[in-house]
This record gives C-alpha cells, sequence and structure tokens, in this order.
C-alpha cells in the first residue's frame, strides 16, 4: 500500500494507492460518523464495509449527472434518509461521482465529510484529488462548486481490473499532464514520460500522479496561483465537452481524450506566441501519442463556439486565459488574443468524425 499525504494545512488527509485499500473506509471515517449515504451508479455494484449504517444513492451516467437538478435529488436523498452534520458521504465512481457527490457534501448542512473511493483511472490519478466539486451548467462545465477537501480517498487499484479500454485511455490523457508537470526545467526527459511511466507497476503509476497534485494542492488550496497548472490542457478540453454535451453528444468524447488534444493545442499556442519551438511541440505529440492517445479535434467542431467556451471557463479573468508552456515552464498566462486562439485551432489536424475518439 502506498501512502501519499495532502498537506494542506488544518485539512491535511491521505490517499492510500494500492489493491484491496478499500477495505480501510472504516478507518479513514472521521469518528462520530453513525451513518454514511454511499454516492454511486447502478453499474457499481461492490461489497462496502463502511463499518456503520448506510444507504446507497444511485445517480445517472455521464455527465448529465453533474446538474443542479440531480444535486438537488441527492441532497434531498439525505434529508430523507436523516443524514446529520455530524454523518459522512462516500463518494464511489469515477470523476462524475466524485465531483457531485463531492459538491453535495459540500452543500448539505453547508458541508459535511465525505470519503472519496475512485473507481476509474482518471478519477484515481487527477478527480478525485485536491477538493475540487462542482457540476456543470449548459453554458460551460463546472461552472458550480465549491472547494471541500475528502477526508481521504481510497485508490483501490483492483476495482480499475476489466475497465473499458476508453476509461484506460481517457485516465492516461490525465496522465499524460502530469508528464509535463513532473519534470520542469528538464525538457529531454519529458518525451520517455509516456512509455517510462506505463511500465511501472499501476499503483506506482497512480501514487506518481497524486504525488505530484497533491504537491500542488497543499501549496495552493484554492487556485489562487499556482493550482492553475493543474489544468493544462483544459481550456479547449472542457470547452469540446461543452460543445459536446450542448449537441446532446455528451459521451462523444471523454474528459482525458479531450485533454490529450487540449495538451498539443496548448503547446502549439504557445509556440505561437513565441514561447517554446517546434521541438517542444514535437514533444508534447510525442508524449499524447506514448500514451496512445490522440490529439486530433473531432471533426464538425465550431471555432466561434469554442471560444466562447473558452471565455467562460473559471480561469479567465473577462479574456482568453490559458495555462501554456514557457522558459519558465508550465503557467497561467492571461489576455491571449482572440486571433491567435482561433489560427491556432485553424492549425490542428482534424478527425474523421465526431465519435472518432472512441475507435482508438
Amino acid at each position: 500500500m502506498i501512502r501519499v499525504g495532502v498537506d494542506i494545512p488544518g485539512r491535511e488527509y491521505e490517499v492510500l494507492v494500492g489493491p484491496g485499500s478499500r477495505s480501510l473506509m472504516e478507518d479513514m471515517l472521521p469518528s462520530g460518523v453513525e451513518k454514511v449515504a454511499v454516492v454511486t451508479q447502478e453499474h457499481l455494484s461492490l461489497e462496502l464495509h463502511p463499518g456503520v449504517p448506510f444507504e446507497v444513492v444511485l445517480v445517472p451516467q455521464g455527465e448529465r449527472a453533474k446538474s443542479l437538478g440531480v444535486l438537488e435529488e441527492v441532497c434531498g436523498r439525505f434529508a430523507r434518509m436523516g443524514l446529520s452534520r455530524s454523518d459522512a458521504v462516500v463518494a464511489l465512481g469515477g470523476g462524475v461521482v466524485t465531483d457531485l457527490a463531492g459538491f453535495a457534501a459540500a452543500s448539505y448542512h453547508r458541508g459535511i465529510a465525505y470519503l472519496n473511493v475512485p473507481t476509474t483511472l482518471l478519477a484515481q490519478v487527477d478527480a478525485a484529488i485536491g477538493g475540487k466539486t462542482g457540476v456543470n451548467l449548459r453554458e460551460g462545465k463546472n461552472l458550480v462548486g465549491a472547494f471541500w477537501q475528502p477526508a481521504g480517498v481510497l485508490c483501490d487499484t483492483e476495482l480499475l481490473t476489466g475497465l473499458p479500454e476508453r476509461e484506460w485511455r481517457s485516465g492516461r490523457g490525465e496522465m499524460a499532464k502530469y508528464a509535463f508537470l513532473s519534470s520542469p526545467g528538464e525538457p529531454e526527459r519529458v518525451a520517455s514520460m509516456g512509455a517510462g511511466m506505463l511500465s511501472l507497476p499501476l499503483e506506482e503509476q497512480v501514487a506518481h500522479c497524486v504525488a505530484i497534485k497533491a504537491g500542488v494542492v497543499a501549496a495552493d488550496e484554492r487556485e489562487g496561483s499556482r493550482r492553475a497548472i493543474l489544468n493544462y490542457g483544459h481550456t479547449l478540453a472542457h470547452a469540446l465537452e461543452a460543445d459536446a454535451i450542448a449537441r446532446g453528444r455528451d459521451d462523444a468524447i471523454r474528459h482525458g481524450e479531450a485533454v490529450a488534444i487540449g495538451l498539443v493545442f496548448a503547446a502549439r499556442l504557445a509556440m505561437r506566441l513565441g514561447r517554446i519551438g517546434s521541438e517542444r511541440v514535437a514533444e508534447h505529440e510525442a508524449v499524447v501519442r506514448g500514451f496512445g492517445l490522440d490529439y486530433r479535434l473531432p471533426a464538425g467542431w465550431d471555432s466561434s463556439a469554442l471560444v466562447g467556451y473558452m471565455l467562460r471557463d473559471k480561469k479567465a479573468h473577462h479574456d482568453l486565459t490559458f495555462v501554456l508552456d514557457g522558459p519558465r515552464g508550465v503557467e497561467l498566462v492571461t489576455g491571449v488574443d482572440q486571433g491567435d486562439v482561433l489560427a491556432t485551432l485553424s492549425d490542428m489536424p482534424v478527425a474523421d468524425g465526431l465519435d472518432s475518439h472512441q475507435g482508438l
């Protein structure tokens, strides 16, 4: 079992990574908890041992679960089951569940404890750690939410057995991001990060990413400055996801698949702005390919719609704001000219169809 501490002053907790870690749920719940609400999805039927009475709260599949309507239903269920301020929520599922259940825990009784038991690679390496919770609006992804740290995270790698291939790719999109955050100032190491990271035992792959995120979050819990680098590749990624949702095709592209595209787009935009050279862009493309991912834009995208979503991105300061590579490494860049964004979008390779990433 690998233990990674998230050392936020006054809100410290541990992430336990390894096979069977979910069996330690009872030990990780705060003292005094008498009842637990397990927020999960219908396809996840696991034997749980929280050590106290619990009820299961089912939520829909996909991004449609991350809505204010579903949030109201979940909190209403908490009330009907008599969940008190001293009780807890367990989020059992992927990033959609941890985002939604964490926000419900942050909101119900103005905040109760919650524990994350992520069941996808993406959630284990990223979404379940750091306390960012929230839901979507029609206007964009994750526009309503709260910073609410979990009491702990149990990354049980046994739960990844049998994960569909697209879910593996989605998780690897976030892992590709961490390749660029783990080697600042050492670009010669980055191109080998894909194959190098995937050669490690699975629990070490997960723990490596968790440790990078834990260090960033501990230094900047509420994204005042440095934590924004964790959004590398995410500005375009969230726009692509929002555009797919608006088309009624929220399954057309997974989050990590969109992040992979966003990483290469961000590198090409950084080159256009004179921040990096073509060699560094090639390294981004090599890392993404090394994780078995595609960086082509889905067909049928609309540049004005994507820019509209980017303008509503939560990092933005009434402008176009991106996390971009540069001489000092990956950092937040504000006031990016819309013409440069549109030109970079036009230069991106385009896939054959909206669903093309499903078959890679």
